[in-house]
């Protein structure tokens, strides 16, 4: 990439704002600087890291398109590794992208999804690991998360995985140690004796493994639709989650036809509850397709929360719903508790063994406490602590859970006694997983799918 320069913005293009930042990479950010910034005084040389004021100009039509800050900052001692110019300027979106266009004009193009981290990966900057970590941290919605994306921007998971390594390692280089000296006449050490090294390797890989499934939802968050027959309070039950009105209710049955969300925090997980059309048989087509759809987003949703009326009784439609989502994580809820109850709890738990269903009434908000912690313990992570690993990339899952089946499998070949070659493959297989993580053994294909997900700026 020598001599090719790019340019982005670098702040959210989401709407207007009272900074705006325009990024440059290469060895040409400094001549692109001089030819569009006039310092407020004269500079002969700029110098690295501090900042200058004056004025961003376009030189072809003689005119001052902003005031602003710019910095240069020279390489290695940059973001990406190479000279990085950021050019800070007010946050309207015709503002930035003049001053982006000048750029242009002035010699660099356009920059690619994540190309700024993909070129500070490929400078040592940092490691594959804590490059998708920007990502994380640009995207979390919770504190708890953040704080995730920023130890592994630090470099804690690579730090972890760079510890497995070391301990595979030692033992692979014992291993070809006897391979190498099989036919001499030397007495080596049994390499049973590190058959308990590699099983607190695996068990540790497998534990770090473990904490995907939990930890994802800090990213990510949760979808949780609501789904029931018409007219149970499903809207209602939105409302009173969201703490404010998302959906109309009314009394008329098949009112909500189109999804309505509403984003809660709940714990340290993001919440985003879906309202959907009731479930029932409906010759309307419209009313139909929004039934089918509201299936489609309960078969695709992390929890799905099955709202039954407590004021009438238990029907075959209950039933139904229910059964179809069981296998789910499912909470049943029963609404209108204000009211008398008729629902047979009896029949509710021959369709669901063990419900613990949580009673509400959305018409006088109560029950919505305990409802929130019965999903807040759905996704409770309080085994974990805050400086503890975790995974929030299927990726890194993956290639942990497979190191880890690698060394188990090399256990086993030393238990059985086999040829060293074969414990010596797997953990060499192992080691190669483990390098796909922090970046040492990832192909270009597979980097410019994880920088292809990056916004453009980053």
């Amino acid at each position: 990439m020598r001599g090719d320069t790019i340019a982005a913005i670098a702040t959210s293009p989401s709407g207007v704002g009272g900074i705006g930042i325009v990024r440059i990479s290469g060895e040409h950010a400094e001549e692109i600087c001089r030819r569009l910034f006039r310092p407020s005084r004269e500079v002969t040389c700029y110098e690295s890291h501090r900042l200058y004021h004056g004025h961003i100009v376009d030189i072809e039509r003689d005119m001052i398109i902003d005031e602003g800050l710019v910095a240069l900052m020279r390489a290695p001692h940059s973001y990406t590794g190479e000279d990085v110019l950021e050019i800070s300027c007010h946050g309207n979106p015709l503002i930035l992208k003049s001053v982006l266009d000048l750029a242009l004009k002035a010699g660099a193009r356009p920059a690619e999804p994540g190309e700024f981290t993909k070129r500070a990966f490929l400078n040592n900057r940092i490691d594959l690991a804590q490059a998708e970590a920007v990502a994380d941290l640009v995207s979390a919605g919770t504190e708890r998360g953040l704080q995730q994306a920023l130890q592994a921007l630090r470099g804690g998971l690579s730090a972890e995985i760079r510890s497995f390594r070391v301990s595979l390692a030692d033992v692979l280089a014992a291993i070809e140690t006897h391979i190498d000296f099989s036919e001499e006449d030397i007495e080596l050490p049994s390499l049973r004796q590190y058959i308990g090294r590699l099983e607190e390797a695996a068990a540790a890989m497998a534990e770090t493994a473990a904490t995907y499934d939990k930890a994802i939802f800090y990213r990510d968050g949760v979808t949780a639709v609501i789904i029931g027959r018409p007219n149970v309070g499903k809207s209602s039950l939105l409302n009173c989650l969201a703490g404010r009105r998302r959906a109309i209710v009314a009394v008329e049955p098949g009112t909500t036809r189109d999804f309505i969300e509403a984003e809660v925090l709940i714990g340290d997980i993001r919440v985003r509850f879906v309202d959907t059309a009731g479930i029932r048989d409906s010759d309307h087509p419209v009313e139909a397709e929004g039934v089918l759809y509201a299936r489609e987003r309960a078969d695709d949703a992390d929890l799905v929360l099955v709202v039954i009326d407590g004021s009438g009784e238990f029907t075959r439609e209950d039933s139904e719903i229910i059964e179809a989502y069981r296998a789910k994580n499912m909470l049943v809820v029963v609404n209108k508790d204000d009211l008398t109850r008729r629902l047979s709890l009896e029949d509710l738990e021959r369709v669901d063994p063990g419900s613990k269903p949580v009673f509400v009434s959305a018409k006088e908000n109560r029950g919505m406490e305990e409802l929130r912690e019965r999903i807040g313990q759905l996704y409770d992570t309080s085994g974990i602590g805050d400086s503890d690993v975790m995974l929030t990339n299927l990726r890194h899952k993956e290639a942990v859970e497979v190191a880890a089946a690698c060394v188990e499998r090399a256990v086993r070949n030393l238990k059985e006694g086999a040829s060293p070659e074969l414990p010596a493959l797997e953990i060499s297989e192992a080691l190669r997983h483990l390098a796909l993580i922090t970046g040492e053994e990832a192909g270009e294909d597979i980097l410019d799918i994880i920088f292809s997900r990056f916004c453009v700026g980053k």
